[in-house]
């Protein structure tokens, strides 16, 4: 019965999360701050990791609130995406907490940002969205649980672009962001599903999901004019195709997705797969002209072979291996 207006409160409704613990990436703003108010209000206890602490306390304030309303708990994390010693000192005080998580909700990220590079000098959206998480999800698998989930917040935006794993950086390609951020949001499909491979056999599956478009903090490289471009585009298109037009999603909305599959739905259902609207996705056909207001995923952000060239490529470029073993 779900889909686009379903709201994290209808997701998790008469659900009960406690005694379940959470790992929220990006709660200094926008559907990470969401995802973990809805989880702790239902009493889960989430630990939620934000670049900015002192902006993630003050953004998180009503999140304390509903922990300590309903049962459940909040602590948050220092980890910048764009750093790798950042990510791997997460981790580290992670593995030295031991503490195991049910759920690991890789939502932090950046858009269209201006050409640019990451402390370790990967391309600013390919490194933050995909190669942080890579590194910290992997470095952290041993304190997912038997049964537990890895969800990764990706975008319909994974249209704009196939990876390319000749030339990850722009060093031979003109830069345009748009195209970098499609690079990123299907690296972070194709991450949930080699990790999914290597990891379903333990119970612990991966999925990726598409929120919806929603106006947060992830737009703010964006101009008014911009953007108002891009929705006149896509209801032009939805009128020739005899649909109503575009329209936001709320934040509570835009979260609901991640939620569902977190700890709502089926873990055969979404493993492996990308989800949107609170259902996994059908492929539509990479030559179908599709807005960012249509459904599907595109098939090459699926294939499995990409996918484990993608983790081959990332493993060189981060310089850690990760293989098929967990502790």
């Amino acid at each position: 019965m779900f889909g686009a207006t379903t709201t994290t409160e209808d997701v998790l409704f008469r659900i009960n999360l406690r005694g379940k613990r959470i790992l929220v990436t990006g709660v200094s703003a926008g559907l990470g701050v969401e995802t973990a108010r809805s989880l702790v209000a239902h009493g889960a206890l989430v630990v939620g990791a934000a670049r900015d602490l002192v902006k993630a306390k003050t953004a998180t304030a009503q999140v304390q609130k509903e922990a300590a309303a309903h049962g459940g708990g909040f602590e948050l994390v220092a980890l910048d995406l764009a750093n790798l010693e950042s990510v791997r000192a997460c981790a580290d005080g992670l593995l030295a907490k031991g503490e195991p998580f049910d759920v690991v909700i890789a939502n932090a990220g950046v858009m269209a940002t201006p050409f640019g590079h990451t402390a370790d000098g990967f391309e600013t959206q390919f490194g933050t969205n995909h190669l942080g998480h890579f590194v910290l999800v992997n470095r952290i698998v041993s304190l997912i649980r038997t049964g537990g989930r890895l969800i990764n917040v990706s975008s319909a935006g994974h249209r704009f672009s196939n990876v390319e794993l000749e030339d990850p950086n722009f060093e031979r390609t003109p830069y345009e962001p748009f195209v970098a951020y499609g690079r990123s949001k299907t690296a972070n499909i194709l991450f949930a599903i080699a990790f999914d491979k290597r990891h379903r056999d333990r119970g612990v599956r991966a999925a990726a999901v598409h929120p919806g478009g929603i106006q947060t903090d992830l737009g703010r490289h964006l101009d008014a004019s911009q953007v108002e471009k891009m929705i006149e585009q896509m209801n032009q298109q939805l009128a020739t195709e005899g649909k109503a037009p575009f329209k936001l999603k709320t934040i509570p909305q835009g979260a609901a997705t991640s939620v569902w599959a977190a700890v709502v739905a089926a873990a055969d259902e979404i493993g492996g797969r990308y989800c949107e609207n609170c259902h996994v996705s059908n492929i539509v056909p990479d030559q179908l002209t599709i807005t960012a207001a249509s459904e599907g995923v595109r098939g090459y952000a699926l294939d499995p072979t990409t996918a484990e060239a993608l983790w081959k490529k990332s493993e060189e470029l981060v310089g850690e291996s990760f293989g098929s073993n967990y502790r």
